[in-house]
């Protein structure tokens, strides 16, 4: 049978392009890729900023200057750890509108998630602060070193104390120094305290022993200023040796200011040659050397303190014990065998040294 005449079957169309269906995914599949790709993107951008923002586990103490935007207490707080980024940290401060509350300080935090460090640090609890005390007596070059170890500004401390500006200095100094207005105490100190803010902080204490009664007292006991009654305390503070002895060795001082008698203070020759009491060397000639602070050389008292005595010294020269009980007014003393020994005239005085003084 011959085929050649059968009809030939026409080509069958592709269906994949010619489909109406099929040519319609294609469009929706690279949508739905599209969009998945956003939210996979969104996704990811949100766990990173989650993860900037959250806690590092770092404790850290971190200070934060007068004056620092959102973006220098960002640096600091990343340079310690307790952030991921700075730069996130200032902005949400920004957008918190935390970084008009921002409170200098030092402070110790934990590094607990960026909401929870910027409460820390503009809340209105205190910055951190340092106790810090001063024993009577101590010097200011003694309290700068001691401010230096606590964190503060000791040599910028000293540098005032020794010249101070006007607006430091009591209307009550006399003298080139503060020495004896830096009222020895213990305080607490914010950490962001400047040498300014301390200094003001001790003598605005020292002016509160300057009463009306205390003022008019001194008049009573010949003494011509506060001046004077800080400086004469400053030396009962360095000779006495527990706070019975102040109101007596103040007495002896004010019996001799009262005769024109040196005061032979041997802490006064120290304090003038810058050294302390132990280093003294009589045989050295230390006791002959003339300087406005020796009391064997010169009458009367120093320029200025020598120390900065506390409330204990003060009120003792203030209520002296000027007489025995015969009336005989004491004008010498002697620390021996651990006791103080008072006399009224020079040959008992002597006698008490060959006895009592080995």
């Amino acid at each position: 049978m011959d085929d050649s005449n059968k009809p030939t079957p026409p080509d069958e169309p592709a269906a994949a392009l010619d489909d109406p269906q099929e040519r319609g995914k294609s469009p929706t599949r690279w949508i739905l890729r599209g969009v998945l790709f956003m939210f996979a993107l969104v996704a990811a951008v949100l766990g990173y900023a989650l993860y900037l923002m959250g806690p590092t586990g770092t404790t850290a103490e971190i200070r934060i200057p007068k004056g620092s935007g959102a973006a220098a207490v960002g640096r600091i707080l990343e340079q310690a750890g307790l952030v991921r980024s700075g730069s996130m940290f200032a902005l949400y401060l920004r957008f918190s509108g935390q970084d008009k509350e921002l409170k200098p300080g030092y402070y110790k935090l934990e590094g607990k998630g960026l909401r929870a460090i910027a409460l820390a640090i503009t809340d209105e609890s205190r910055p951190l602060t340092v106790r810090i005390t001063f024993p009577e007596g101590w010097r200011a070059v003694d309290m700068a070193q001691r401010l230096s170890e606590n964190n503060l500004d000791g040599p910028r401390f000293l540098e005032l104390a020794n010249n101070p500006p006007p607006e430091l200095r009591p209307k009550e100094a006399q003298g080139s120094t503060l020495e004896g207005y830096l009222f020895p105490a213990t305080y607490d100190f914010p950490l962001d305290y400047t040498a300014e803010d301390v200094i003001r902080t001790m003598t605005r204490r020292m002016e509160q022993e300057f009463t009306p009664a205390a003022q008019s007292r001194l008049q009573q006991l010949g003494l011509n200023s506060i001046h004077d009654w800080v400086t004469l305390a400053s030396i009962v503070q360095a000779e006495a040796a527990n706070a019975s002895e102040k109101p007596l060795i103040a007495g002896v001082f004010l019996n001799r200011l009262e005769i024109g008698m040196p005061l032979q203070a041997d802490p006064t020759v120290a304090y003038g040659l810058g050294k302390r009491l132990p280093e003294l060397n009589r045989s050295a000639g230390d006791f002959e050397i003339d300087t406005p602070y020796n009391t064997y050389t010169r009458r009367g008292l120093p320029p200025g303190a020598i120390g900065n005595p506390g409330a204990e010294a003060l009120r003792a020269v203030l209520n002296p014990i000027r007489t025995n009980d015969k009336g005989q007014k004491y004008l010498y003393f002697l620390h021996a065998q651990g006791r103080l020994f008072l006399n009224v005239s020079f040959d008992g005085h002597l006698r008490d040294t060959a006895k009592y003084y080995r």
